[in-house]
């Protein structure tokens, strides 16, 4: 399992409304396991395939890592709830259940699981 670092804004949201981790992240970080030499994209989609879900992409997202936000072209930005390192690749949770898994080139994949 991969440990996610939840963001400040995160703990703040769990600490008002009485939320644990499992209500923030859902089954995301037992879908993560870092002896398996698959992705995170490719361990999420077989996960989450099995439970009629799977990894689609969504393009169009711009991403600020630095920052903590994901935006979509007309929407407000997503802020970061939680992130994590799976050997070389970052996965980042925001709210609204998006997910941006970004390669150490930058290049970035995003997908709503929820």
């Amino acid at each position: 399992m991969v440990v996610f670092t939840f963001s400040a804004a995160a703990k703040q949201h769990m600490e008002r409304r009485g939320y644990g981790e499992r209500e923030m992240l859902g089954t995301i970080p037992k879908m993560l396991d870092d002896r398996d030499p698959a992705s995170a994209v490719e361990q999420i989609d077989a996960a989450y395939r099995d439970i009629g879900g799977g990894w689609h992409d969504t393009k169009g997202f711009t991403l600020d890592v630095a920052a903590g936000t994901l935006t979509y072209p007309g929407d407000p930005a997503r802020q970061l709830i939680a992130d994590a390192m799976l050997r070389d690749e970052k996965i980042m949770f925001f709210d609204g259940a998006w997910i941006a898994v970004i390669q150490q080139d930058g290049a970035f994949r995003v997908a709503r699981i929820d």
